[in-house]
């Protein structure tokens, strides 16, 4: 190894060698949930730590199998930074809800290390490690609270249906190797474009994006994510559609700058397909959302539409879409991973608390909870100044620019449908009064209300300190 080399995978092998640590302390220290709580902090800290370091660099290791610094480094931070405030969410969560294993920890960490491996890769090969690492750990996250059935329906539907998209994947990523002659996206760069059958390259790559649109839950591969979610531990479900969907958009940035680089003739087919699953996704994910009656499976159908609206800036395939997109994700982390800290936080050990009923007049019993929750659903929402509404902005303006003014007109009006239930919800906690008395949910701990603080806080700076973010990100 050269130093190049370590450089480029330094902040996965930090969070890495965390997780083997972590694993091994679980083997053989009596249960300590402390400490496997301060281990996992410790590494997903010094992966970010490392990340900063690394960050003004340009790195290329391992013959071009991975890359490090800029735009990667900060899909790291991310990550890590997902990891942290899943961490402080979980003890109290799962305690309650009968499933608080040391293992957590373990899986938290190596799921992390996959999303990581995924931003960091410029190869197939080292892309599809990455996807499966992170992958297997969300087969099994999914279903940790194995007393429940839900919990199990989750993990068997999304292993099943997980595992028939990674075959669309690595069949795509073939059809590319057998036509541009490498596993780089060097070589898709280099070759696309010289290609003798390019029927075949693309078929590739629209198999790859299959695959990858079924990681990000995008239209019409998002049947999984519903069901997933519902079922799912709540600090999981809120992490797998954050670090989840961040590390697989991460790849298709990469992947199609390789192919949008590469001067082959149809990328325009490309960004009109990209452009009909971002409609699709914000339309059915929206208009689906307001049928819902469980809170989880309402942040599930728009989490498939803010899906939609980060394909707009892989649609306008521009350096300004791929700055939305990451601005995007960095405000969409706060929210939603806020959003769900609160469903876990009110759900009890019976599963209750869950529908928008049970939210009915929680402005009187927990005025605090109703209040972040309410800065949380008018961010999603996309209302100023908050954060979700400057992210959208990047986006449509770079699909004006890239002139694409329908499809930022079809993401202003899928924003306005958003409305009907996330507004639904505030109404439903300072407007309206149970007819019933609501179960108690859980207390809120010292690490649950930091997480929250951290959560309401980066909404808030991102919404009101726009300019901040931009200079961060430039």
């Amino acid at each position: 190894m050269s130093e190049h080399d370590f450089l480029a995978i330094a902040p996965i092998t930090t969070v890495a060698v965390f997780s083997l640590i972590v694993m091994l302390v679980d083997a053989l220290v009596k249960k300590n949930t402390s400490l496997m709580q301060t281990l996992s902090v410790v590494g997903l800290l010094g992966g970010i730590g490392v990340a900063i370091w690394t960050l003004p660099k340009s790195l290329n290791g391992f013959n071009g199998l991975v890359a490090g610094g800029g735009m990667t480094n900060l899909f790291d931070i991310l990550f890590c930074s997902a990891g942290i405030l899943t961490v402080f969410l979980a003890k109290d969560y799962l305690e309650r809800l009968g499933g608080h294993f040391n293992e957590f920890y373990t899986l938290l960490l190596m799921a992390t290390s996959g999303a990581m491996l995924m931003a960091h890769a410029t190869d197939f090969i080292t892309l599809f490690v990455g996807v499966e690492l992170m992958s297997i750990c969300f087969y099994v996250l999914a279903g940790f609270l194995r007393r429940q059935v839900r919990s199990n329906e989750a993990a068997i539907k999304y292993f099943l249906l997980g595992a028939f998209a990674s075959g669309f994947l690595l069949y795509g990523m073939a059809l590319i190797y057998g036509t541009v002659g490498g596993t780089g996206y060097a070589d898709v760069a280099a070759n696309a474009a010289t290609v003798e059958m390019p029927f075949i390259f693309w078929a590739g790559v629209a198999l790859m994006i299959v695959g990858l649109a079924f990681k990000v839950a995008a239209f019409p591969f998002h049947q999984w994510a519903p069901d997933v979610y519902e079922g799912a531990p709540t600090v999981i479900a809120g992490f797998m559609s954050t670090a989840g969907k961040a590390a697989a958009f991460s790849a298709f940035i990469i992947f199609l700058n390789s192919v949008y680089g590469s001067g082959v003739e149809g990328t325009d087919r490309v960004q009109i397909l990209l452009a009909v699953l971002a409609v699709g996704s914000m339309f059915i994910g929206n208009v689906t959302a307001i049928a819902q009656t469980n809170v989880k499976r309402m942040l599930a159908y728009s989490s498939v539409a803010h899906a939609g609206y980060m394909l707009i800036g892989l649609a306008a395939g521009s350096p300004d879409g791929s700055f939305g997109i990451i601005y995007y994700l960095i405000a969409y982390l706060f929210m939603q991973l806020g959003a769900f800290a609160i469903v876990g936080l009110l759900e009890n050990e019976k599963g209750c608390n869950l529908t928008f009923d049970d939210y009915k007049g929680l402005s009187k019993r927990r005025p605090g909870l109703a209040m972040v929750m309410a800065i949380f659903m008018f961010s999603l929402t996309g209302i100023p100044p908050f954060a979700g509404f400057f992210g959208k902005y990047q986006l449509f303006k770079a699909a004006i620019g890239a002139e694409m003014t329908w499809l930022a007109i079809c993401g202003v009006v899928a924003s306005v449908i958003s409305v009907w239930f996330y507004l639904g919800l505030v109404i439903a906690m300072f407007f309206r009064d149970s007819e019933e008395k609501q179960a108690e949910g859980g207390t809120l701990g010292g690490l649950s209300t930091a997480a929250l603080a951290v959560a309401v806080v980066g909404t808030l700076v991102i919404g009101f300190l726009p300019q901040a973010i931009y200079d961060l990100l430039s």
